[in-house]
């Protein structure tokens, strides 16, 4: 896991409690540590003097969803995004996460067996669904078995 002030590796792991049963998960390399707990009440930033709250606070809470304003430090606290577009607006953080945690960024695992192969296999398949919807709703029912049957088989290899 990466600090939160500087791209080092995060060594502490910090939980402050706050008013209102909420918590505060904190994040620093060994040397952004030793400068926050010497006054962690006023969240001074290595970059940032103490008497800037409001600028602390903002690099404290990382960027922020425009569409449902939750912020990268409440998804952190909390571990839910408050809408899809959060994928967009933390991407930045997200990739380093999920490349701390999973090793690598894209899915390299095992594909759904009815997944096409190729690529004109996957635009057939979307041409012989749009058909056999055609079909059914014109109540052609021989040639939807026909398209039915041709898209089993190409689902199936």
């Amino acid at each position: 896991m990466k600090c939160l002030w500087c791209p080092k590796q995060a060594t502490y792991h910090i939980t402050e409690v706050l008013p209102e049963d909420r918590f505060e998960e904190v994040h620093l390399c060994e040397d952004c540590a030793k400068k926050y707990l010497v006054e962690p009440d006023k969240k001074a930033t290595p970059d940032k003097p103490n008497d800037a709250p409001e600028a602390a606070e903002e690099v404290f809470a990382g960027p922020t969803c425009e569409s449902c304003g939750l912020s990268y430090l409440e998804f952190r606290n909390h571990g839910r995004f408050g809408c899809a577009l959060d994928y967009d607006a933390f991407k930045g953080e997200l990739l380093p996460l999920l490349e701390s945690i999973h090793g690598d960024v894209r899915h390299v695992g095992k594909a759904p067996r009815r997944l096409p192969h190729t690529q004109g296999e996957q635009v057939e398949l979307a041409a012989l669904r749009r058909r056999l919807q055609q079909f059914v709703t014109e109540e052609n029912y021989e040639e939807a078995a026909r398209v039915r049957d041709r898209i089993r088989e190409l689902e199936q290899g």
